[in-house]
């Protein structure tokens, strides 16, 4: 098969690979679309020990089922393989399995490739009319739905009367925005340095846009409830600045492990900060239903590229000439 392989820092070669081989209670989806996720940036830089070269990247995947109980249906693929039976995939909880592995890190290849083995449990179908890039976005809206998901039970006031920041306007952190204003939120800010993304911030949704590294800044103690959609130190401060009295910070991001959260300030004023990982298969269900009904808007966000041009594609994300939330690669 094709595939698109990290082979070490700032190298990502389209080359021939051995096909995968499915394993025990696994199927091969043939993939139809796959996202660039920030993590994959974080690995192509060589800033991931976790992801050592040569690998195959991805794991905001759809295609085909080519076997198993959904055969030949469209499905999309959560990356993220548990145990399936310990305490925390029992209660729900299986983003938590202690045994957890996930496509595109060892021992698993991801899916910048023509096919990708994965447990059967771990597909989901989606409608066929369904368009396979949006489908893709199926993974960082999830992401997205979690940690709102998370965020809102630890809020003292209802979401409509909480004045929201959300830190990012890539496709986890727009998401985020969008997934807000689906559930009531009215007083969305998406902190973005890139115009470009700004730009497609504002078009996808009735948010205010704002660059954090302007000399306007960003007001202290003026926002309710914060999500870090980078978690750089840059971004921890800015959020730590921000929160306001009893408020909330849910953090996504991985970007490094840099300071920046003030632990002073959340213990004196009573901030809750919240880390949030991907998502539970109920997430992914909520994710494909609000997909289908166009609750988070039309999804035009995305830039498309074929697979080939992935290394082109890593390239202009790395320069900032993507204006796009979201790249997505099709084989």
């Amino acid at each position: 098969m094709k595939a698109l392989v990290y082979t070490g820092p700032r190298q990502i070669v389209f080359r021939d690979e051995p096909d995968p081989q499915p394993g025990m209670g696994e199927v091969i989806v043939k993939i139809e679309a796959v996202g660039i996720c920030g993590s994959d940036m974080h690995a192509y830089f060589g800033h991931d020990e976790r992801r050592p070269a040569p690998l195959i990247l991805g794991h905001e995947a759809c295609g085909r089922a080519l076997g198993g109980r959904h055969e030949g249906r469209r499905v999309v693929i959560n990356p993220l393989v548990s145990c399936g039976h310990c305490d925390d995939c029992l209660g729900g909880r299986a983003n938590l399995c202690r045994e957890r592995e996930i496509i595109s890190m060892p021992p698993r290849q991801g899916a910048f490739a023509e096919f990708v083995n994965i447990p059967e449990t771990n597909i989901l179908p989606v409608p066929d009319d369904m368009d396979v890039a949006q489908a893709a976005l199926t993974e960082p809206i999830a992401t997205a739905l979690h940690a709102v998901t998370v965020a809102e039970r630890a809020l003292w006031r209802p979401l409509g009367e909480t004045r929201t920041m959300v830190i990012g306007g890539g496709a986890v952190g727009l998401s985020a925005a969008l997934v807000l204003a689906s559930r009531g939120a009215k007083d969305i800010t998406v902190a973005e340095t890139n115009s470009g993304r700004r730009e497609t911030v504002r078009a996808a949704g009735a948010f205010q846009t704002i660059d954090p590294t302007s000399t306007d800044g960003v007001d202290e103690n003026s926002f309710g409830l914060i999500i870090d959609a980078v978690g750089g130190g840059v971004t921890r401060e800015l959020a730590s600045r921000a929160v306001r009295p009893g408020g909330v910070v849910a953090h996504i991001g991985l970007m490094d492990t840099k300071e920046g959260a003030d632990i002073r300030k959340f213990t004196l004023q009573e901030v809750t900060f919240i880390g949030t990982y991907t998502y539970t298969m109920v997430d992914f269900r909520a994710t494909i239903a609000a997909i289908s009904d166009g609750v988070l808007g039309d999804l035009s966000w995305i830039e498309r590229l074929p697979l080939n041009a992935g290394a082109e594609a890593f390239d202009n994300l790395e320069h900032g000439r993507s204006a796009a939330s979201k790249i997505v690669l099709l084989p």
